[in-house]
């Protein structure tokens, strides 16, 4: 991943233009069933937002760009799901992720127009939950409420830790310096939280239906 994310930081130097153009297809990728688990979306996006803090790149078409990209992945997710049904988790492409689908499921049906919200920044639901939202013909007004709101929001949260810390590396020696360093701690714990969060909400569902399923059963 390491090498990856030196790759990505060296095409922006190269291809500032094209800042917005390549956190758009970021963000798209993360938000594709098959894909989304490639993309280190997370680290790619703390480095943009580094690039953005040091003047590399400017903020406007970068953070438009990750709002219409993680739009419009959910978007083709939802369609996706919403055309091929719950028959869909039994396609060969989709044989690795039916757990997953089946976490996200019990998500879904538990938190409903919170869950296409909340499961964009969490990390083990992000690629799921809006193909399982199709899946379950969830009222399409509904999602793409939750879905644009949820994206306006992801992006700039997911961009403030580079900023944060880019503009702190500047600040070093000046009143701010001081400052710097604990908000991008916070920043960085509350956005691994989440990320860890949600992978343990993910797990714990499936345990709870199976226990609750042990005491019927008894």
């Amino acid at each position: 991943m390491e090498t990856m994310i030196a790759q990505l930081e060296q095409f922006i130097h190269t291809h500032q233009a094209w800042s917005g153009v390549i956190v758009f297809l970021i963000a798209f990728g993360e938000s594709l069933v098959l894909v989304g688990i490639l993309i280190p979306a997370t680290a790619a996006m703390v480095l943009i937002g580094g690039l953005i803090g040091t003047g590399v790149i400017g903020p406007v078409p970068v953070i438009i760009g990750a709002i219409l990209g993680a739009v419009c992945g959910d978007v083709i997710s939802y369609i996706i799901g919403r055309k091929f049904g719950p028959g869909l988790v039994h396609h060969k492409l989709l044989r690795r992720y039916r757990q997953a689908i089946a976490r996200t499921r019990l998500f879904f049906r538990k938190y409903g127009f919170a869950a296409v919200f909340l499961g964009r920044f969490l990390g083990p639901l992000r690629s799921t939950v809006p193909l399982v939202a199709g899946m379950m013909r969830m009222d399409q007004k509904r999602f793409q409420i939750a879905n644009v709101v949820s994206a306006a929001i992801w992006a700039p949260v997911m961009l403030t830790p580079g900023w944060v810390g880019a503009k702190g590396m500047e600040e070093m020696g000046g009143g701010m310096g001081s400052l710097i360093g604990p908000v991008v701690i916070v920043l960085i714990v509350t956005i691994v939280g989440t990320l860890l969060g949600g992978r343990q909400l993910a797990r714990s569902r499936p345990n709870r239906r199976r226990r609750a399923s042990e005491i019927d059963a008894s």
